[in-house]
């Protein structure tokens, strides 16, 4: 049996460490998910799946860290709200849109927030976007376009499942961004429960807003949601303590290979896409790497020196005041 330590003697040349093989872990796993969730909804409403299933995920990590949430504090508090608000937004409307698209094409669409972590550090920490990271902007949105309705006429239809998908990778970027900023700031454990517990309670109190009830039982979604709650819990224990060590941009890299292991179990369960949408989900990927890259910079070719320029002009006889004979000779002059 391979182990972790030999794993990551293995890896160590490429520069891979303990915290990003935990995160390259966590990324295997979530390729996963997308077909386990599009086979729930068909049994229940998407709000309460991800309040069930993030119930389940709080409820253990309370368990868990119940000593540790003795000392909780405002900064643990706010952090974990904004963290946990972004959860709920986030896999509500990803649970919403695999009602009506494939996991393959969710998988693909979900990785649109890599490229869109550059914008929102651009808002939240005020670092400006690469041009590498506006390029993989470009290219990323180009593959959705053609991923989305290559059935459609004109080969671009965004469907309400796109959109909601679209709406999730977006609000993906800013959960990963916020996760790097407030990693080290707060204590770990205490931020996990309230996060975990925040997307699970904002979830229910939508349901009424939204029409949603709470759907017949059903061994299918119960085993979903238990089984993927309690993955959550470890998970995002995981990456709240690998990114207090992954930048942010590291972190997105690693996190681009979901839509490639999302689109294998997918291929695996069935999943055909045509064309257009296989060039589209290539141009997603691309635009990931390519956000990612490091472009030469452009340098203005330098003006060759004037020879002897900066060098004071020889002085006359007269204003030496010496005689030219007993001048000393420049290329013999020591040089300041």
């Amino acid at each position: 049996m391979l182990r972790f330590s030999t794993l990551r003697r293995c890896l160590r040349p490429v520069g891979l460490g303990r915290h990003d093989l935990a995160l390259v872990a966590v990324t295997m796993f979530w390729g996963t998910t997308f077909l386990i969730v599009h086979t729930a909804t068909r049994h229940t409403g998407p709000l309460f799946f991800v309040g069930f299933r993030f119930a389940t995920a709080g409820l253990l990590t309370l368990l868990v860290f119940r000593k540790a949430l003795r000392g909780l504090t405002r900064p643990d508090l706010a952090a974990g709200v904004s963290v946990g608000a972004t959860i709920f937004f986030g896999y509500a409307l990803q649970t919403y849109g695999l009602q009506t698209i494939s996991s393959s094409t969710s998988a693909f669409i979900t990785a649109l927030y890599v490229p869109l972590v550059p914008v929102f550090q651009w808002l939240l920490m005020r670092r400006p976007p690469k041009p590498a990271g506006l390029l993989g902007i470009a290219c990323a949105l180009t593959g959705l376009l053609l991923l989305a309705g290559p059935g459609a006429a004109g080969g671009t239809a965004l469907g309400a499942g796109e959109l909601a998908t679209l709406g999730s990778a977006v609000v993906g970027a800013a959960e990963i961004v916020l996760i790097s900023k407030f990693a080290g700031r707060v204590d770990l454990r205490r931020i996990t429960v309230v996060q975990l517990l925040t997307a699970s309670v904002l979830s229910f109190l939508a349901m009424p807003a939204t029409g949603e009830s709470a759907p017949a039982f059903s061994w299918v979604w119960l085993a979903a949601a238990a089984g993927l709650g309690s993955a959550s819990a470890v998970i995002q224990l995981t990456m709240n303590w690998a990114q207090q060590s992954v930048p942010p941009m590291r972190a997105t890299v690693i996190y681009s290979a979901e839509p490639v292991w999302g689109g294998i179990v997918g291929r695996l369960a069935g999943d055909r896409l045509p064309g257009l949408a296989v060039l589209g989900a290539a141009l997603i990927i691309l635009g990931v790497f390519v956000s990612e890259a490091r472009l030469p910079r452009l340098r203005r070719p330098r003006k060759p020196p004037v020879r002897g320029a900066e060098q004071p002009a020889r002085p006359t006889a007269a204003e030496d005041g010496r005689p030219a004979d007993r001048r000393p000779d420049r290329a013999s002059a020591p040089v300041a």
